[in-house]
């Protein structure tokens, strides 16, 4: 017999949960199915995020960033090193130790809130012949629901949630080992630092992934299609980004053509350069980082007549809503920034709506953060984006060397870049790269959020010493009054 429910959502990655733990919070009765695994066979929900992603990258970014310091700056704190080692195993089953904590973590959150939860995979009950309404095998119940797995029930819900995130986009005939050619997470488990490594795509995933590496060891080549560095940042962010990674040895090589990939020992990856030479180059690892696609296999959509995009992402309207009657989809899987805050954010709000309230996600304050060091963050509007629009606005800009806080911490590159409306002064965007930037720019998320203008931050008691004042003086730049530098 079906166990019956008000929300199933399908998936546990960062949208997924947070939907299921808001919906039980507003008093359905919810479940939550998710098929990720430990290697022992134990539930590991988190998705992508948890497990390959956000979380698993940010324990080795910072364990590879201790070795950096120890190797090359802790002598200017008076602390002296010798016999510099690095234990990979070691630093490796920390950070399995950190994605486990996590997973345990949510379970104890799904208990807490009193969802069930059920590990396997999930797909809709359905026939063939399906309308575009789906009403054919919506039951007086609601939606039929199966689980595989041993002892999993099928369930029925009322509304359905589709949360089941995103997968790695290969190269064209190159397909993923995990020996020599990595996506995400062939990048995070290397058993040893290779000498060389390749890495194809200079975005998130590329520059975090070859940032660790080189840290440790490698010698890191990323080859980029597009001709400009970080095209989504602000440009003088990008360039200020471009600078500190080139002195750092990271070799980036934009505008390139990727042509044969051929595996043996080794990988050589044949590319055209910018100004159309044609090189080879061989590496022992291949980290393919160039984007991800909707994860919508084994769901079993097609038979239930779920609408999707050109691109494979499943259709929905601006409140999450698919052309199925109560089926919601979040996160990776539909339009919007593939960031795990934002499936957050649409979680909540799908979970408020279906209780008649009213959700909210603006995506223009869905803030953008790159993990390397120096960090990089960002939230609205770039320079290039409100001249193109032709909106008057005026920029002030505050470097990390004239702050305090950044000097005892001995990193002082980067700098705060606020952007504010000429007329009104509402802030439009912030920019950052630097210490730390991946905190500081919640301040501009608020900021935007609540219409603030640049006088608002500049007005607001800032600590001392602290990063954060390196904001205010941004919005203080803003009238070019800054008082530090």
């Amino acid at each position: 017999m079906a166990e019956a429910f008000d929300v199933v959502v399908i998936g546990a990655g960062p949208g997924g949960y947070t939907a299921a733990i808001r919906a039980a919070q507003l008093g359905f009765k919810t479940a939550c199915v998710d098929d990720w695994k430990t290697g022992d066979g134990k539930p590991a929900p988190g998705g992508t995020c948890t497990n390959v992603g956000c979380i698993p990258s940010k324990a080795l970014l910072q364990s590879s960033e201790h070795y950096e310091h120890a190797g090359h700056a802790f002598a200017d704190h008076g602390i002296e090193i010798k016999g510099l080692g690095l234990d990979l195993k070691q630093m490796q089953a920390r950070k399995a130790k950190v994605v486990r904590q996590n997973n345990e973590g949510i379970l104890y959150l799904f208990k807490k809130n009193k969802i069930a939860f059920y590990s396997g995979p999930a797909r809709f009950a359905g026939g063939s012949s399906v309308g575009s309404s789906g009403e054919s095998t919506r039951g007086a119940d609601g939606w039929t629901i199966e689980v595989s797995g041993s002892g999993n029930p099928t369930l029925t819900a009322k509304h359905v949630i589709v949360a089941t995130g995103s997968s790695p986009r290969a190269l064209p005939g190159v397909a993923f080992d995990n020996r020599l050619i990595l996506d995400n997470d062939g990048a995070l488990a290397l058993a040893e630092v290779p000498q060389s490594l390749g890495v194809i795509g200079a975005g998130v995933v590329g520059l975090e992934m070859g940032s660790v590496w080189r840290r440790l060891g490698a010698k890191v080549t990323v080859l980029e299609a597009l001709p400009a560095f970080l095209g989504a940042a602000d440009e003088q962010v990008a360039r200020e980004a471009w600078k500190l990674f080139a002195k750092q040895g990271l070799s980036i090589e934009l505008g390139v053509k990727i042509g044969a990939v051929s595996v043996k020992k080794n990988v050589t990856v044949e590319y055209t350069d910018a100004e159309g030479k044609a090189k080879s180059a061989a590496f022992d690892k291949l980290i393919v980082s160039i984007g991800r696609l909707p994860h919508t296999a084994g769901l079993n959509g097609e038979a239930v007549g779920l609408a999707q995009d050109e691109r494979g992402f499943i259709a929905v309207d601006e409140e999450c809503r698919t052309n199925l009657a109560n089926v919601w989809a979040i996160g990776d899987v539909v339009r919007g920034p593939m960031l795990a805050h934002k499936a957050e954010e649409e979680g909540v709000a799908v979970a408020e709506r279906i209780a008649g309230q009213h959700g909210h996600v603006d995506f223009n304050t869905v803030p953008w953060v790159i993990y390397t060091s120096p960090e990089i963050a960002w939230v609205g509007q770039t320079e290039k984006q409100l001249k193109d629009a032709g909106t008057p606005y005026r920029a002030g800009t505050f470097p990390f060397m004239a702050n305090g806080r950044a000097r005892a911490l001995g990193d002082t590159s980067g700098f705060v870049k606020i952007l504010a409306d000429a007329k009104t002064d509402r802030v439009l965007g912030m920019h950052a790269i630097g210490p730390l930037v991946s905190e500081l720019i919640a301040e501009g998320v608020v900021a935007m959020e609540f219409g603030a203008s640049s006088e608002d931050i500049a007005r607001i008691c800032h600590a001392h010493p602290s990063l954060s004042e390196a904001t205010k003086e941004a919005a203080l730049a803003v009238d070019k009054r800054s008082l530090n530098y």
